[in-house]
């Protein structure tokens, strides 16, 4: 939304505890914005901090519900938006660019690696095509995130993303999953990124692919 300039004008001229209470009332309804204000302000955890909590407390969700055992693979499914909820949370809060990747991939190889056979047994076969089709979604999200880091992050990926395609290639169904929709698990492996992922993402999903 665009504000005109007479409004900003009118706005710096409001007495400063108007202003306050304003800003109060608009961030009781903006809790992401709240949050990431005190971070900045008040926080005493650094945005490195902020990140090994948040690993540490997917590691354990992620485990906490496989051993109670998933109802579905549709449930974990869902499970897989929720902990990528409380990421997005994080970087809106934090601006953690590279902890967008990063525990995007702590957290699918943690998934894959706990629920494999879960995973190869599910039904209905329906659902669990859904599924990979949503990791190897999250496959081409993670390289695109990847492409616009600084290549200094690189070496900390490296053994992650080779875990993932490692993942990937030990499931039959995500495998062929992979193959149908264009991934090809070498560039997570020996972590070699296409210049051109970003056309090469759209191209992919404008043939129909990925969804």
């Amino acid at each position: 939304m665009t504000f005109p300039k007479e409004f900003k004008e009118a706005l710096s001229h409001l007495p400063s505890k108007e202003k306050d209470k304003l800003i109060l009332r608009l961030l009781k309804k903006d809790v992401v914005l709240a949050n990431r204000l005190l971070f900045e302000l008040i926080g005493t955890n650094t945005v490195e901090e902020q990140r090994d909590k948040l690993e540490t407390n997917l590691l354990y969700r992620i485990k906490k519900e496989a051993e109670s055992g998933h109802y579905s693979i549709g449930y974990l499914n869902w499970d897989v938006r929720e902990y990528s909820g409380l990421i997005t949370q994080h970087v809106k809060i934090t601006k953690d660019k590279f902890g967008e990747a990063y525990l995007n991939l702590i957290m699918i190889n943690e998934i894959l690696s706990i629920n494999r056979n879960f995973i190869l047994e599910s039904r209905p076969l329906v659902k669990r095509r859904k599924f990979c089709v949503g990791v190897i979604a999250r496959a081409f999200k993670i390289l695109l995130l990847i492409h616009k880091l600084d290549d200094d992050f690189l070496m900390e990926l490296e053994p992650h993303l080779k875990q993932f395609a490692e993942l990937i290639a030990d499931n039959q169904f995500l495998m062929d999953t992979a193959i149908k929709n264009g991934l090809d698990i070498n560039w997570l492996h020996r972590t070699e990124i296409p210049e051109d992922i970003i056309s090469i993402h759209k191209e992919i999903r404008a043939n129909g692919f990925l969804k």
